[in-house]
């Protein structure tokens, strides 16, 4: 027994525990020592026999109950077990026994509600509150309507029984809050303490990383300098080839320790974003220049297409938006064996001082597993791992970018289809500094980092003097060694106090300074250098040259007041890049042939593949002319007809006067076939290539035989395909998608065109009269017996299209110009409501003359600015047949 009692105070008093359960414990027993008291209260007072049996026997059901529940660790069964029988039967026994509301039972149904809060949660909490509210109504009911149920009391039973329930009820209620009180506050307070360990380890982890970031920076800088000086000599290919791979080894090395980092500091929320002013160019081209290299390895075709109105200078986080492009990019060349790899760079403006610059990355790779994309971005995971088990990389680098991106406010999106290539997206907004474009940028500007064959510096400036500071001598040798061939005259410093005595000798034009060094660190140094009294160099341009990486270093040494920032390990061309940007011009005497080209790389800068942000694609079924989809570079993909010699490509195999021939003469049927899901999905990877973004203008989901749920069963395979509904068939479709194609033209986004095109949706009227039902018969729209009976008769019908729908709506009975009449008198009604700008007549087998009798009914009504004949495509003449036509307009406000 006081084992089991011992059990019970630990397993209450265990903070690892679920504090409910243990709430639940405690207070179930405070509530059962209250039972003890209202029983032995009920003896004193001589309570009815029959309460104080229900009190005893609840109060053994109740310890058992616990008792058993703790043991099989069923606490939260257990807590709804002694809820029901609370409710169900100790408090109606009580109230029937102890005289009902004159007695201490409506003191103990408030108890009941404040422990029933206390031991149970959710949903089930609200279910019991809800049922003994419903009992109490109920007792009170049948006493009042029923009295001689309820056992009575007399006025002193009455008095005590009350009394000794608000005692034993408040006494039992002040410990229980207090005891859940002191409960959750201790929680609160392990809380708060976990989460001061989580920082602390945290901040150590971060520090660790950090340190090991700059610990192993150093020595990478050593190798990576040292071993491009082998390569500037004239070696074997032997040793050249192995110097190559030390070096291709050591930016792997680089690169993963760059991503553990990252990946550090992006999940303890400590990477913060350095705005500063860039110019894209530079970025680009410095993109350009480091992943051209490896494409060429590889043997793949890099082209790179950037749009030319970009603004010249942007504000935004340089390093960062580098390291996104690096690790895309990257990724699709290791992922691509054959083939090419592209970057697109598109420009929206999103207000008058910002844009959104949108970076494309496609490859012609192995692409991706539809069920593979959700993980795309989890870190640590990497898609088909027996197929990529050869490719090197920690699964951090997509994760990373994600998360970046994020940061900034973008969005990153990806359309692949598994086996043939993978498209990445990138959109960052960014603020605008100087709005005068690029325009269209010379790639020969690039230069490539290192070229074994012919080395050559870019400048020399034998006049000029620097001072190389480092506590490492491995680090002075190194950047020593990379601008010997410059010329100039080179000091190193050891220490912050060597170089302070240096500057006090001579005049340094550049300061190349570590950060952490002992005793004295560089930025305290450059603070004194700048102030140093006697001191030679105070004018002298001093770059931090560091191991310490990140946005949020860059803008420290800013703020401190450094020229220049470096981040170790350096290379040579851009240790001279920024020696020359620093020197003065008098001193700097320039050798083109330092300038070296990346002839070898295949790169190419592809105009013509310049991608669009929003292309607008549609059905043959859509009826535009051909004039206008080339205005509005609408993709077209072909409906499928199925014939009893074949299936053929709508419009591009069969024309409206071919098939309705073969229908007449040969009295044979044929049927719409929907596109298949694998048809969509090679159209929308077909036109990505040209777009990042893609509206398919669909055919009303409501009509039979559409490719609609295709086309959105295909949209899911990639980010950046939206179908829309239009609710119309034939031109009004089409006029829909010439909408879409002309607001994509201006640059909006899709958004913006998604919402014209929902309002536009209830504007087209969209209507056809046909000259019988026996094609509507022969493709299975109407049953036969009614084209019997109106063709017997002379009634022409006219199909309208609402809400996705085709309504049958008018008949008119007559000769068919007589019917023609009346259909274009009906729909064109109300001409001030018409927009005038453009009419479509889209018909099928009519003659110059039929159409040229329908443009002067047409024209006694409403004058249109522009009216145009379309025949319509022979997916919908197949249905409608000839002599068919109908007038197809935007409405500005219909309210018929």
């Amino acid at each position: 027994m006081i084992r089991a009692f011992k059990n019970l105070k630990n397993y209450i008093l265990d903070s690892g525990e679920d504090i409910q359960d243990r709430l639940f414990i405690i207070l179930t027993c405070i509530a059962l020592t209250g039972m003890f008291f209202a029983f032995l209260a009920g003896i004193v007072i001589g309570e009815n026999l029959s309460s104080q049996i229900a009190i005893a026997v609840s109060f053994i059901v109740f310890s058992i109950i616990v008792v058993l529940g703790y043991k099989f660790h069923k606490i939260r069964l257990t807590a709804a077990i002694v809820a029901v029988i609370m409710v169900f039967i100790l408090f109606p026994v009580v109230f029937f026994t102890s005289g009902g509301i004159y007695g201490g039972s409506p003191i103990w149904f408030v108890f009941g509600v404040l422990y029933i809060g206390m031991i149970l949660n959710g949903w089930i909490r609200i279910v019991f509150f809800i049922i003994e509210l419903i009992m109490v109504v109920i007792c009170y009911y049948v006493q009042y309507n029923y009295p001689h149920l309820v056992l009575p009391h007399s006025m002193s039973e009455f008095f005590f029984d009350s009394i000794a329930a608000l005692l034993v009820v408040s006494m039992i209620t002040t410990v229980m809050m207090y005891l859940q009180t002191m409960f959750y506050r201790a929680e609160n307070d392990l809380t708060k303490s976990q989460k001061e360990e989580i920082d602390v380890l945290n901040k150590a982890q971060n520090r660790f990383f950090s340190n090991m970031s700059h610990e192993i920076r150093t020595p990478i800088n050593t190798i990576i300098g040292l071993n491009e000086m082998i390569l500037r000599e004239h070696v074997s290919p032997e040793v050249a080839e192995d110097a190559l791979s030390i070096q291709s080894a050591s930016s792997m090395l680089l690169h993963l320790v760059n991503d553990i980092l990252d990946m550090s500091k992006l999940q303890s929320g400590q990477v913060k974003l350095s705005s500063t002013p860039y110019d894209p160019r530079n970025t680009i081209l410095d993109i350009v220049n480091m992943m051209g290299i490896r494409a060429r390895e590889k043997h793949l075709e890099f082209s790179i297409n950037v749009e030319p109105d970009i603004p010249s200078r942007l504000k935004g986080d340089e390093v960062r938006i580098k390291q996104i492009l690096i690790n895309v990019v990257n990724n699709a060349i290791k992922y691509t064996d054959e083939g090419y790899v592209s970057l697109n760079v598109l420009c929206s403006k999103k207000g008058e001082d910002r844009v959104s610059i949108t970076f494309s990355v496609s490859d012609s790779g192995m692409g991706i597993k539809k069920e593979s994309i959700p993980y795309l971005f989890t870190a640590y995971k990497r898609m088909d791992e027996e197929k990529n088990k050869l490719i090197e990389g920690t699964g951090l680098g997509l994760s990373i970018v994600k998360q970046l991106v994020d940061l900034m406010g973008g969005k990153i999106t990806v359309n692949s289809v598994y086996t043939k290539g993978s498209t990445f997206i990138i959109e960052i907004p960014q603020e605008v500094l100087d709005s005068e474009p690029i325009g269209e940028m010379d790639l020969s500007e690039r230069h490539s980092a290192v070229n074994v064959a012919a080395y050559h510096q870019s400048f020399e400036a034998p006049d000029a003097k620097v001072l190389i500071v480092d506590d490492t001598r491995a680090n002075l040798i190194v950047a020593s060694k990379l601008l010997r061939d410059t010329g100039v005259s080179i000091d190193t410093a050891s220490s912050g106090e060597e170089a302070l005595k240096k500057t006090l000798q001579t005049p340094y034009n550049v300061i190349f300074m570590d950060h952490l060094m002992p005793v004295m660190d560089g930025i305290e140094c450059m603070h004194r250098i700048r102030t140093q009294t006697g001191g030679l160099s105070k004018e002298a341009r001093i770059v931090a040259l560091t191991a310490n990486a990140g946005s949020e270093n860059e803008a420290l040494y800013e703020n401190e007041g450094f020229d220049g920032y470096l981040l170790k390990p350096v290379s040579g061309r851009s240790l001279e890049d920024e020696l020359r940007n620093l020197l003065p011009p008098e001193l700097i005497t320039m050798d083109h042939a330092g300038d070296i080209s990346s002839a070898g790389v295949s790169l190419v800068a592809g105009k013509n593949r310049r991608k669009a942000s929003v292309i607008i694609s549609t059905s043959s079924a859509s009826d535009i002319p051909e004039e206008l989809i080339r205005k509005y570079r609408i993709a077209i993909i072909p409906l499928s007809i199925e014939t009893e010699e074949g299936t053929f490509r709508d419009v591009e195999d069969i024309d409206p006067e071919s098939m309705l021939t073969y229908m007449i003469d040969e009295h044979k049927s044929l049927r719409m076939k929907p596109l298949e899901k694998d048809q969509m999905e090679a159209f929308f990877a077909e036109q990505l290539q040209y777009a990042n973004n893609i509206i398919h203008i669909s055919v009303t989901s409501r009509v039979d035989a559409t490719s609609y749920n295709s086309a959105l069963e295909a949209s899911g395979t990639f980010d950046n395909v939206t179908i829309f509904d239009t609710g119309q068939i034939s031109t009004g479709q089409g006029m829909m998608a010439l909408e879409a194609g002309r607001l994509a033209l201006e640059g909006r986004s899709v958004d913006e065109i998604l919402i014209d095109l929902e309002k536009l949706k209830h504007e087209i009227t969209t209507s056809l009269i046909v000259e019988n039902m026996q094609y509507l018969a022969w493709t299975n729209k109407v049953n036969p017996v009614i084209d019997t009976i109106t063709r017997a008769f002379m009634i022409r019908s006219v199909l309208y299209f609402k809400n996705g729908r085709i309504h049958l709506k008018n008949l008119y009975i007559g000769s068919i110009d007589r019917a023609r009449k009346k259909y274009i008198s009906r729909v064109l009604r109300k001409p001030g409501n018409i927009d005038k700008s453009r009419l479509f007549i889209t018909y099928v087998g009519l003659s110059q003359r039929e159409l040229d009798r329908i443009r002067e009914s047409v024209d006694r009504k409403v004058r249109f600015e522009e009216v145009i004949y379309q025949k319509a495509s022979p997916s919908i003449a197949s249905t409608t047949g000839p002599g068919t036509f109908g007038l197809l307009f935007r409405r500005i406000s219909d309210k018929d």
